[in-house]
């Protein structure tokens, strides 16, 4: 069987070791970051469309390799080169030749003018375009123009490649209708703010310089604060597990320490009464430490819904299941979606989202504490107790009656 992941994964490795071997000086746009970004953005879509393992590798695959032949050529054959350089990574999985020949097909439809061909190659073509739509198009555009300067590909002056970006995003549009619904309010607000440019001239060489030293930190800053923000949702997630298994031991061990005492402690105090204080105190401290675990794992709900208002003004975190268990997907995708083209929303959310993770942690941890101290003493003060019942036992042991007489004699 085909391990499709794998493929994925190996491809990954490959081409980042393409672009860390060559390490290009003069591809400010069509560099890693920039593969990475529309390998998320076709995972993204992918997800939502709910591809298949063996789609999603196929448009993950060709998502890696579509501008790996800048590396080595000119730009207007750069596509060709990048399926040459698919193909010869590929070829030892031994893959179909229908499957190489899709992952080829997603490639080349990123060719200007586009065409795709099915579900795979729309969303590539859409995942490759789609900070058209967002708040990044402004960076993008400067870096584009950066990057066709430095290659003398370009003598056009930052007015008429604005012209020319332009009149490309009036031709361009999105294929699937996710995109289409995501991104085209961002694209008519990315198409009035360079119309404006365009019409007020408002071109600063200095201030194009300083913009892009912007553009290169902000990235960079962007893409840490993502993996700090991953990382630590990560590990609270992973602390919250340990404190409901840690919770779950103790609610099991004195689970059963109680089902011992009721069936066996207790008919023992018939014959042994001065039991009777010790398994008491054993059983108390018991039912409280397992009372005290439940309260430590038990789920708190809120109301589950929110209005449009909450939306508008961010006063929701739809990160949250709480908060949207009882909307409609209709209702909770359209809120989605504007949280989506909102950074500011989106990371609050985000942060939000890790607070009050932190916050129910710091409850578990301290019920589980005091539930593990409880147990401690409960265990350490029945043994106590056990053992001096034990010894201030001056009761005489019980008569063994024989034929209705007391003593050792039958007669």
């Amino acid at each position: 069987m085909t391990d499709y992941t794998n493929i994925t994964r190996e491809a990954s490795q490959y081409v980042e070791s393409l672009f860390e071997e060559s390490k290009p000086l003069n591809l400010f746009f069509h560099n890693l970051r920039h593969t990475q970004t529309v390998v998320e953005r076709s995972e993204e879509i992918g997800l939502f469309y709910k591809l298949p393992e063996k789609d999603m590798m196929l448009l993950l695959v060709a998502a890696w390799f579509h501008d790996t032949g800048y590396l080595f050529v000119e730009h207007a054959i750069h596509e060709e080169k990048s399926v040459d350089l698919m193909l010869d990574f590929i070829k030892p999985f031994q893959l179909p030749g229908d499957l190489v020949n899709e992952i080829e097909g997603c490639i080349l439809s990123t060719r200007i003018p586009r065409n795709p061909n099915g579900m795979l190659q729309e969303i590539i073509c859409d995942a490759d375009t789609y900070h058209f739509g967002t708040t990044e198009f402004q960076q993008t555009n400067v870096q584009i123009f950066k990057e066709l300067q430095h290659q003398k590909r370009c003598e056009l002056t930052q007015l008429a490649f604005d012209e020319t970006a332009m009149d490309m995003l009036k031709h361009h549009h999105f294929y699937t209708r996710y995109c289409r619904d995501l991104l085209n309010p961002g694209k008519k607000t990315n198409m009035k703010k360079l119309k404006k440019k365009i019409k007020n001239d408002d071109y600063n060489e200095e201030t194009d310089h300083d913009e892009e030293f912007l553009i290169t930190e902000k990235d960079g800053t962007t893409k840490g604060m993502q993996t700090m923000l991953r990382l630590t949702s990560s590990n609270h997630i992973q602390l919250s597990e340990m404190a409901d298994s840690k919770a779950n031991i103790l609610i099991s061990v004195n689970a059963i320490i109680i089902s011992v005492i009721l069936s066996v402690l207790l008919r023992k105090l018939q014959t042994d009464p001065y039991l009777t204080i010790p398994t008491i105190v054993f059983l108390t401290f018991s039912v409280v430490t397992i009372v005290i675990s439940i309260l430590a794992t038990r789920p708190k709900l809120n109301t589950g819904t929110f209005v449009e208002e909450d939306i508008v003004n961010k006063k929701t975190n739809l990160l949250f299941f709480g908060n949207f268990h009882k909307m409609s997907l209709e209702n909770y995708e359209k809120a989605m979606k504007m949280m989506m083209k909102d950074s500011d929303y989106l990371y609050s959310s985000i942060v939000q989202d890790i607070y009050h993770l932190g916050v129910v942690l710091g409850k578990k941890y301290r019920l589980i504490r005091l539930a593990y101290n409880v147990f401690m003493i409960g265990i350490i003060v029945s043994v106590i107790a056990f053992a001096l019942a034990a010894l201030f036992n001056t009761e005489p042991p019980p008569v063994t009656i024989i034929n209705g007489n007391s003593g050792g004699s039958p007669f």
